[in-house]
């Protein structure tokens, strides 16, 4: 059904090695494809699409039953097809930098049936390059270093540029360079970009430092080709071309006497125009008339030459030194020997000046020895110090406490004698280090030190001891001369000879049927057992007393006891329990009568506590006791009242007392006390508050309160909180009191009063006093539910 098809004709560049892109490959015997063209060049501008090449098949009879499909890389995206008529066109700009070709596949299909009338086949649509990419110095800026004084033609540091354009297509990358900034020192090779030195022996001590631009331009540097630029900085790196020189030829230094070893006299330099390795330098004194008094020293870090002091000075000796000082490169280049000799010298003069010395012991440290046995006073030895001045001032010796803080020795002001001034011990302190000072008369703040160590003989005053704390373990199965211990001792003391102990039993243990000592003359002993079948539950611990003996003059000697415990061992004779046998139950008692025992001491335990819980909840009287001040008690209940219909909850006998308590100390005021005041008691109680304004009527019931307070003899003596129920004039609640009834005064009496008891007495005589009166007094009460009047 297919027809022939025209031969394939491309005039397309693809790779020779990939044979995907032969002729062979591309050559078809039965249907060919036809393209007119396949190269789009890159960065169009255009504003129509940009014609790739046009697609066609010999089955095409131009009458639109066949229909082009265009798939593959950029399809749809980057590259459009017309279904007719197989035109081919770029609808986006394109980079050959970003991609150089795609690959796409084209079929033909009928335009009705959807169905291949012809193979799908691949082509490619290739980018042509322009010159688009300026050459770009990746690694750039550079930094390079040659060494100055380097001969003509140095290399310096190589530069590359590089160019996106195609390498394979025209001149857009093939690059050349050259040096726009840095003539005439150096110079750059076209094609390779290597940097080399322009001229000779440039000197870092000149110019240390150069910045070239180095230029890249494609096209083969021909007009029209792009350019890029970069920075290299060159240094001139350091080379050991100058000598040290010093500034003078001469130095004068001045120094006093009294300088310590190894004190600095003075320091000079020589000056080197080098840096780094190249200007470091030895300095030596190679002439001079102070041997063995000076020497010098290089500082690493700043290169001077440091003069020390070796040995003391004396200005009565010698006052003055002449020293000769060179100094040399520490690294010399030989290349560089023709520029004259890598040292220098310079003469130096130290002037020793005078001044008052401290005294001086001869020897500075003396050595001396006494027994711990001698007596308070005992002379050790003497001290001996002199003023090295020409004055020669007298001297006077002492003590430095700091170095004696328990004042063990004494010094002879005068002639430096040293006695002992207090009982030693060797074993507490075997050395004494005393530092002895020697002051001039004639200038106390002159002192000398010398040093004293004083060694404490050793005599025989202590006695040995067990060297440590022995636990002896004892199986019952041991067999008789069986050695369950060696010990050991130690004595504080320090024979010349060395120690020698001798071992025994005491006297009160020789006989002992258990136990025997063996001595085995080496400063240890072996305890060992005299028969077997020990039993712990007989006897489980002995106490043997051992009494040892040194070998001093004249000799001592202590007892020490063993402690041996009777232990239970395994057939490897590893103890396992030791010490008394524990307590055991009875054989015949079970698990059963165990549990039961346990549970009925638990019962009574429980029924213990359940009895004092119930001991616990007991209530506390409600009531308080009459002779309790009842103004120092509070009351609490937790109950809620029931009203004043309620008489069975509380008594409210309590509360009514309070009351009429605190209303009696008002009316017992005596009249003695009460005219202190300027108004007295009756006069208070006779107040009406109702005919107050309403601004003071609170104010005065204040303090008619604190006036009673004050006089009361009851009262604490101390600051007290005193709470009043009083309502004023504008209370909301009416009176609850039959007292204050509309009727006139002339008509109420209060004799019933005396009726009620003893209780009210106080009451009725408060109110049979005021009968006839114009004022009807009232009595508040605050209880819980709120102020009553009564």
């Amino acid at each position: 059904m297919m027809a022939d098809f025209l031969t394939i004709v491309l005039s397309l560049s693809f790779p020779d090695s990939d044979p995907k892109y032969s002729w062979e490959t591309l050559q078809r015997q039965k249907r060919n494809w036809v393209w007119n063209q396949f190269f789009v060049l890159e960065e169009y501008t255009g504003t129509d699409p940009l014609y790739v090449g046009k697609l066609h098949s010999d089955v095409d009879k131009g009458d639109g039953n066949v229909r082009y499909v265009l798939t593959g890389s950029g399809a749809s995206s980057i590259f459009t097809i017309d279904e007719k008529t197989g035109d081919i066109h770029a609808t986006k700009r394109l980079d050959r930098e970003e991609q150089g070709y795609y690959t796409l596949h084209a079929q033909a299909v009928d335009s009705k049936t959807n169905a291949p009338v012809e193979d799908e086949s691949e082509f490619i649509v290739k980018v042509q390059d322009i010159n688009d990419n300026e050459p770009k110095f990746l690694d750039g800026p550079y930094t390079a270093g040659v060494p100055e004084m380097s001969p003509l033609g140095t290399m310096v540091v190589q530069v590359t540029a590089t160019d996106a354009d195609d390498p394979t297509y025209g001149n857009s990358a093939r690059v050349v360079y050259s040096i726009i900034h840095g003539q005439p020192y150096f110079s750059v090779e076209p094609k390779t970009g290597i940097i080399r030195t322009a001229l000779p022996n440039m000197d870092r001590e000149t110019r240390n430092q150069y910045v070239l631009i180095i230029q890249a331009k494609d096209m083969v540097g021909q007009m029209g080709g792009l350019s890029g630029t970069t920075s290299v900085t060159v240094t001139l790196t350091d080379v050991n071309d100058n000598p040290p020189r010093f500034s003078r030829k001469s130095y004068q230094y001045s120094v006093l006497e009294s300088v310590p070893v190894p004190s600095v006299v003075a320091k000079l330099k020589a000056a080197d125009a080098d840096i780094d390795s190249n200007a470091e330098m030895d300095y030596h004194i190679i002439d001079g008339d102070a041997r063995g008094v000076f020497n010098i020293t290089t500082d690493e870090d700043t290169q001077e030459g440091v003069i020390f002091l070796q040995r003391p000075l004396d200005y009565e000796t010698k006052s003055s030194f002449s020293l000769k000082i060179e100094a040399t490169n520490r690294n010399i280049d030989p290349q560089f020997l023709t520029f004259g000799p890598f040292s220098d010298t310079a003469a130096v003069k130290v002037i020793v000046e005078d001044v008052n010395e401290p005294p001086v012991f001869y020897p500075l440290i003396r050595k001396l020895m006494v027994s711990e046995a001698a007596r308070v006073g005992t002379v050790i030895g003497m001290v001996s110090a002199s003023d090295p001045d020409s004055s020669s001032s007298a001297i006077r010796y002492s003590i430095d406490r700091n170095t004696d803080l328990e004042r063990f020795f004494n010094v002879d002001a005068l002639t430096g004698v040293i006695s002992t001034a207090k009982a030693l011990d060797r074993e507490l302190n075997s050395v004494h280090n005393l530092t002895i000072l020697a002051t001039e008369n004639q200038d106390p703040s002159q002192v000398g030190r010398g040093i004293v160590l004083i060694r404490v003989m050793d005599i025989n005053d202590n006695a040995p001891v067990f060297a440590i704390e022995y636990e002896t373990l004892l199986c019952e199965n041991a067999a008789p001369g069986q050695v369950i211990q060696t010990i050991s001792a130690v004595d504080k003391d320090e024979p010349p000879s060395g120690h020698r102990f001798y071992f025994s039993l005491a006297f009160s243990a020789s006989n002992n049927n258990n136990f025997t000592l063996r001595d085995n003359k080496d400063n240890t002993a072996s305890v060992l057992t005299k028969h077997a079948d020990f039993r712990r539950q007989e006897q489980s611990l002995y106490l043997l007393p051992v009494l040892i003996v040194d070998s001093g003059s004249p000799a001592l000697s202590s007892t020490n006891t063993l402690s041996v415990r009777v232990c239970d061992c395994d057939v490897d004779g590893i103890p396992q329990a030791c010490g008394t046998v524990a307590f055991s139950l009875p054989q015949g008692l079970s698990t059963g009568a165990l549990l039961a025992i346990l549970g009925c001491i638990i019962t009574l335990l429980v029924l213990m506590l359940l009895i004092m819980a119930m001991l616990r909840r007991r209530k506390a009287p409600l009531f308080l006791e009459d002779e309790r001040d009842v103004r120092e008690n509070i009351v609490r209940y937790d109950d809620e009242g029931g009203g004043e219909e309620d008489t069975e909850a509380f008594d409210m006998v309590a509360l009514r007392n309070l009351n009429i308590i605190r209303d009696s100390k008002v009316q017992d005021i005596s009249p003695e006390t009460a005219s202190v005041y300027p108004y007295s008691a009756s006069a208070i109680s006779r107040t009406s508050y109702k005919t107050l304004p309403d601004n003071i009527v609170f104010q005065e019931f204040i303090w008619d309160r604190l006036k009673v307070t004050e006089v009361d003899p009851s009262a604490p003596p101390y600051d007290s909180l005193q709470t009043y129920a009083f309502e004023g004039n504008g209370s909301v609640a009416d009176s609850l009191s039959t007292l204050e009834l509309p009727s006139s005064d002339s008509e109420q009496s209060y004799d019933y009063l005396s009726n009620w008891g003893p209780r009210f007495k106080k009451l009725a005589d408060l109110y049979g006093d005021l009968e006839g009166s114009s004022i009807s007094p009232s009595l508040s009460y605050h209880g819980e539910l709120g102020p009553i009047n009564i």
